[in-house]
């Protein structure tokens, strides 16, 4: 058959996707060379051919400089499907390479929250130049959804959305959907929120349940309450707990007064998940996250800071040995087992550190488990502090021929993790308290805690011991 016959346009092979890489280098290669030679159809025709997430993929592969000269040249492949699936950086450098007009058209394309997303990255100036190009009611839209915190749920919500009184039928309701223009309707939903006379949502009816129901069943027969609702001001990370708590598809937002102005999908709360997942392990290692396009000088700057932090630490833990270094020219030995210590107290504080401040994004942690939770990491601390206490005293003492070596090792080990697992977990408790960010600046104080108290005890017992 001819190619005409066998339309390469369609779904990959599984050849294909077994080397997807490779594929998106042809056409990350593809649209460089267009670029360079700034055939605008190439680049247009190329990206249009994508799936929109995948010509983000696409995009955010390309350099700054080549992202900046294929929004100037096709314009039009960066429509408003294309533009939401854009990393935060790639999405700069397109904005900054189209007129409002331009960004305007591809804001009418695009559902509400995603519209709020690339609004509030635009400067200032440049925002109010686009607004502007903008129908009235979609502009007063955005602006009333700007004018909340921007981690709030109300940049989330979507106002769009369907609802129907709670007098009426299944086939009411089936009709009036089919009846209703397209401007009215979102562009993908899973339920109908049932309000009362003063609009305040009462009951959703699953569209899963509704094509299954008799057209004549009162819609207060199917429907069923409302496990959640979620406020404009609540947070991103609340509105997220109540998704994943009781596995809801959409969750309706209300005003002060409860009356229904949007709802909220789930789609949008995994990428809230996932950013804040991305955030929290990022924060851990001290660093934050290097775009693509990112410079050298840009990404030293951003670490930079954090590595003064640890080196004013390693010179507080250097200061500790410091002080014994009478001990420790008199006992080779204790320079070589010294750093065994606090490795095993920095990899030990460490685990428990992980796994605490995911129990605290989660909400695991409570009032009432928090004692129980701090016991379990004592008694962790000390079962490891044994069993590598156990380990590691016979290796010293075959290896230094020192009974009383293996005693201050095996001594040390116990202490430094029992303490390391102590900090593990009231450490970011301490700093979630306080209200500061348990992810951020946990790692900094437990790696301090173990390395200092790691030497200061294993060279302090070989001073009383040893000596």
């Amino acid at each position: 058959m001819s190619e005409k016959e066998h339309p390469r346009d369609d779904l990959l092979t599984t050849e294909e996707l077994a080397h997807g890489m490779d594929v998106d280098t042809l056409v990350v290669d593809e649209v460089r060379l267009a670029v360079a030679m700034h055939n605008a159809g190439a680049v247009e025709k190329t990206l249009d051919e994508l799936d929109p997430a995948d010509a983000a993929d696409v995009v955010e592969q390309l350099s700054a400089g080549e992202t900046q000269a294929a929004a100037r040249l096709a314009p039009g492949a960066f429509g408003g499907d294309v533009l939401a699936e854009l990393s935060d950086d790639a999405l700069e450098d397109v904005v900054e390479s189209l007129n409002p007009r331009q960004l305007a058209d591809a804001i009418n394309e695009m559902e509400m929250d995603d519209a709020v997303q690339l609004v509030e990255e635009l400067e200032e100036n440049f925002r109010t130049g686009v607004l502007k190009q903008l129908a009235p009611k979609l502009r007063n839209l955005l602006e009333s959804s700007l004018k909340f915190e921007e981690d709030s749920a109300g940049r989330l919500m979507q106002r769009e959305f369907v609802t129907a009184p709670q007098f009426w039928t299944v086939g009411q309701l089936i009709d009036h959907v089919r009846q209703s223009s397209n401007e009215n309707l979102p562009d993908v939903f899973y339920e109908v929120y049932v309000v009362d006379p003063a609009f305040h949502p009462v009951g959703t009816v699953a569209l899963s349940t509704l094509i299954r129901a008799e057209r004549n069943t009162p819609l207060t027969e199917v429907m069923t309450s409302l496990r959640a609702i979620v406020t404009p001001q609540m947070d991103q990370e609340d509105a997220a707990y109540l998704f994943e708590k009781y596995d809801l598809p959409s969750a309706p937002v209300v005003d002060n007064e409860g009356r229904l102005t949007g709802m909220i999908m789930v789609d949008d709360i995994v990428e809230v998940l996932h950013e804040e997942h991305k955030e929290d392990m990022l924060a851990l290692a001290g660093v934050h996250e290097a775009g693509l396009a990112d410079t050298v000088l840009e990404t030293v700057r951003s670490r930079a800071p954090w590595l003064v932090i640890n080196l004013i630490t390693a010179i507080l833990a250097s200061a500790v040995i410091a002080s014994f270094s009478a001990v420790i020219a008199k006992i080779v030995a204790l320079a070589v087992l010294a750093p065994i210590v606090a490795s095993m107290g920095g990899n030990a504080g460490t685990q428990g550190l992980a796994v605490t401040v995911r129990a605290i994004a989660s909400r695991d942690i409570t009032s009432a488990n928090v004692r129980r939770i701090i016991l379990r990491e004592i008694m962790a601390g000390l079962i490891n502090g044994l069993i590598f206490a156990v380990i590691m005293g016979p290796i010293a003492w075959l290896w230094f021929d020192s009974v009383l070596i293996a005693l201050v090792i095996g001594a040390a080990m116990l202490i430094n993790l029992l303490i390391a697992g102590l900090a593990g977990i009231l450490v970011p408790l301490g700093l979630k308290r306080f209200g500061a960010d348990p992810a951020v600046a946990s790692s900094v104080f437990v790696t301090t805690a173990t390395d200092v108290v790691g030497f200061f005890v294993f060279l302090g017992l070989a001073t009383l011991i040893l000596l």
